[in-house]
């Protein structure tokens, strides 16, 4: 039988049953797809899917969305896909990028082929020898069978994911509430400032105004305490800088020591670690993201605060990415002791607006409450980090670096686009000699043509800021879409983005707090432990089809 996923997001996997020449690999041509300009900026990974509607005697091929335009190597020429079904006594998975999940099917002998019914609504019904008509089960795809899967880039989109969605934090929050006081969990929801400000474009309203108010909003659910994220990423810029610092003094020795790339980003890791496995890995920073970094604040330092245990707080992030949703399923992140995850659930900025329009509410009229801070020292109010909006990693490794490295203190700095302003180069130099050089690569396009330098032994930098999505992060797949044209509404929540006050990671006083006291200085065990991670090379799959990059 065939196990295959027809809906576009979020859609479930169908058990067909077997079209004659089980065993043999059909290539299928869906034709000639156009490229539209208009997705340049969409997320990147898996946009076309091919259905394949297995019959007793055909096959039929329907088309549900676009091929990413980004993934595209000519943008101005129309690309050929060709997808391939395998037809065996195992079912399988069939994704446009080689996505495979073995599904076990029980055969009966002496029956003959079944014929398959499409209602209106895609439902399959398979029809017996009798005329009774089953519905067909569906076939679930975890996070944990994706990340084992070496089939695609960034799978997020394209997964059904079971625990990782705004109706599964409905039905934690109600269960919550049913339950004796002493069973209940304490929920506390993480929001990122990307989310903050795609929320506060889409409100037309300011991002503290937001904030205040998804505050409220979240509260009315059930939530306890609501985070930003804001303040993990102080954690992630010192640790990063540090981390660039020893690798620079030590590339002498160690060839694979820069440069330095970064690892915020869940869709380049996932790409790295699948594609490019143990060639790629020695040069991704083992900082944590953000996300993470609050996951261990939160299942850490905040519940020992609470007399908690780890496994008694339901911890939720509210992220600009799917890909967060891969990040936080990672074995990585697993407590063995309290078997909990860090990041419990992961949602989107779109399903925050979903969770709003199911409960019938408008985030303009909620009243505004008070913003919450793990430590009371915390300052109660917004800011941001320089640097644009993915998180400032570059600008803010460079002028450490400049300074610890060389005595030099930036105050400006000059980026230098390439071939497209999702590629920019950033240059420190004194008395004509090349002290440093950064750069930023946005989008798989310019992904491919880093990792291409690096293996040619070609690529000059230092240290490179590594996002998935073209623009970076404010520009991720789960961000909400407005009306007009993308470029002057992503600049809109640009601008929101960096409105609150901008902090430096070094002065923060909560920040310095928690490394002395609670992770014992900046280099102890534990701190390396809490804010760091590691990454394994996926064995590529057997198969005569494998997608190269």
């Amino acid at each position: 039988m065939l196990c295959q996923r027809d809906e576009q997001r979020g859609g479930a996997a169908r058990l067909l049953p077997e079209a004659p020449g089980a065993g043999k690999v059909q290539n299928i041509a869906p034709g000639v797809q156009n490229v539209d300009p208009g997705m340049q900026n969409t997320h990147p990974g898996v946009c076309k899917i091919l259905t394949l509607d297995v019959f007793a005697d055909s096959t039929v091929l329907r088309e549900r969305s676009r091929i990413r335009p980004e993934l595209v190597p000519d943008r101005s020429t129309s690309v050929q896909p060709t997808s391939r079904v395998l037809s065996s006594s195992l079912g399988a998975l069939l994704l446009f990028q080689e996505c495979i999940k073995p599904v076990k099917v029980e055969k009966q002998a002496g029956k003959a082929a079944a014929k398959i019914r499409i209602e209106a609504d895609g439902s399959y019904f398979q029809i017996d020898q009798d005329g009774g008509a089953q519905k067909l089960e569906k076939a679930k795809i975890t996070l944990n069978d994706c990340l084992a899967c070496s089939g695609c880039i960034t799978s997020a989109e394209s997964v059904l994911i079971t625990q990782q969605s705004h109706e599964e934090l409905c039905k934690v929050l109600a269960g919550n509430k049913a339950a004796a006081p002493n069973e209940q969990k304490l929920v506390v929801v993480s929001v990122s400032p990307q989310s903050r400000a795609s929320l506060a474009a889409k409100c037309k309203m300011g991002v503290l105004e937001t904030a205040k108010k998804l505050t409220t909003f979240l509260k009315s659910l059930g939530v306890h305490y609501v985070f930003d994220t804001t303040f993990s990423r102080n954690f992630s810029l010192l640790e990063s800088q540090r981390e660039f610092v020893r690798r620079f003094r030590r590339q002498t020795e160690d060839r694979k020591a820069l440069p330095m790339l970064a690892s915020a980003c869940p869709g380049w890791i996932c790409y790295a670690e699948k594609t490019h496995g143990s060639f790629i890995i020695p040069y991704i920073s083992t900082t944590k993201s953000p996300q993470q970094v609050m996951g261990s604040l939160v299942k850490g330092y905040f519940a020992e605060q609470q007399h908690l245990t780890p496994d008694q707080i339901y911890h939720v992030t509210v992220m600009p990415c799917y890909d967060k949703k891969l990040e936080a399923s990672r074995p990585d992140f697993f407590n063995q002791q309290y078997q909990t995850r860090d990041v419990d659930c992961v949602i989107t900025t779109g399903e925050v607006l979903k969770l709003l329009e199911q409960e019938g509410v408008s985030l303009s009229d909620v009243d505004p409450g008070p913003l919450d801070t793990m430590l009371s020292s915390a300052a109660e109010e917004l800011s941001t980090h320089p640097g644009g909006g993915s998180g400032g990693y570059l600008e803010h490794i460079y002028r450490h670096a400049a300074k610890e490295l060389f005595g030099i203190h930036v105050d400006a700095i000059e980026y230098k686009p390439l071939k497209n302003k999702d590629f920019q180069e950033v240059t420190l130099q004194r008395d004509g000699e090349v002290l440093l050089q950064f750069a930023l690569a946005y989008g798989f396009r310019n992904i491919q043509n880093l990792v291409q330098k690096l293996k040619r032994g070609k690529s000059p930098y230092h240290y490179v800021e590594v996002m998935a999505c073209p623009s970076g992060c404010l520009n991720g797949g789960g961000q909400i879409k407005l009306e007009g044209g993308s470029k002057d509404e992503l600049q809109h929540v640009e601008r929101l983005y960096e409105s609150p006050k901008a902090e430096i990671p070094e002065e923060n006083q909560a920040v310095a707090e928690l490394y002395e006291h609670w992770l014992g200085g900046r280099d102890s065990e534990k701190a390396v432990g809490t804010l760091h991670t590691e990454y394994h090379p996926v064995e590529k799959a057997n198969t005569s089809f494998n997608i190269k990059w």
